[in-house]
């Protein structure tokens, strides 16, 4: 496991999957049933430590740093949401987990979906914190948005990138966000040549190309959806003009047993943002038949 100036909320652990792909992860609290929390887009598990302080005290709880992030290994991995859900199974199987209730935020919600799709049995229910997945892109949608990160790649550092999109996830400023952007540029200084950038783009691109929604019907968990109404990140406000709530309503609706919650005065990082809330959610939601 790579070792870096690094302060997580709780104590790293790390084990070796199918693949030989070394996890980082954070384990606290204990229970009958887990929570398996996955970050989003180039973050790290201590996105979900403000969930994790007061959920331990009825789960356990993991939080993983998907490979290519945090302190997982940076190997040669291919960052599509096919792999990923893959590495999400691989790692239930590897802990023996039972009575796993996966919990995705952006990128990570979108790989939750996919990996209960691909792997039907490996979770009994999903909770989706701002998902990503739902917009459906056309060819010249994806054309437009490959365009746009040129133009960024070509005008900002991944320094800089990573700061306006965190930036752009609160609808207000939050304490703590700076220490977040620090760490994570610390992380940012520790990819060898391109690494980082090459991990970035092969993640959006696998979330424009293998979008869910006209799968979603196809998802037996019982699952929980959680957006802030002020999201500036999904839908794309460039492409689609439409209301968080709308693509969120519209994608619950065709699933088999969702459903959702809209966190008023909040944006995209809800489980920061305003965990008290999503925690009472996420109480109340595992506690349903």
């Amino acid at each position: 496991m790579k070792s870096y100036q690094i302060t997580y909320p709780y104590k790293t652990h790390s084990i070796k999957i199918e693949g030989n792909c070394e996890i980082a992860y954070m384990d606290e609290g204990t229970g009958p049933k887990t929570l398996l929390f996955i970050h989003g887009l180039a973050n790290y598990a201590p996105v979900w430590k403000k969930c994790m302080e007061t959920l331990k005290a009825d789960f356990r709880c993991i939080a993983i740093d998907l490979p290519g992030n945090g302190l997982s290994d940076q190997n040669g991995h291919n960052f599509s949401m096919s792999f990923f859900a893959d590495t999400i199974y691989n790692f239930i199987e590897e802990l023996n987990l039972k009575n796993v209730t996966i919990v995705g935020h952006s990128m990570g919600g979108q790989v939750a979906m996919t990996t209960v799709l691909k792997y039907p049995d490996c979770a009994e229910r999903l909770i989706l914190c701002a998902p990503a997945g739902f917009e459906q892109f056309t060819a010249v949608d994806k054309t437009m948005y490959y365009g746009m990160l040129h133009l960024i790649d070509m005008v900002a550092s991944d320094e800089l990138s990573l700061r306006k999109t965190i930036e752009a996830s609160f609808f207000k400023p939050q304490p703590q966000v700076d220490l977040m952007i620090k760490e994570l540029s610390e992380l940012i200084k520790s990819y060898k040549g391109n690494y980082y950038k090459k991990m970035v783009e092969g993640c959006i691109r696998s979330m424009l190309e293998d979008a869910v929604f006209d799968k979603v019907q196809l998802i037996k968990q019982k699952t929980l959806v959680v957006y802030g109404n002020r999201d500036a990140l999904i839908p794309n406000k460039l492409i689609h003009h439409i209301t968080t709530e709308k693509l969120a309503g519209d994608a619950v609706a065709k699933m088999q047993d969702a459903q959702l919650k809209i966190i008023n005065d909040c944006g995209h990082f809800v489980q920061w943002e305003r965990a008290d809330e999503l925690n009472q959610f996420i109480k109340a939601f595992m506690q349903t038949v």
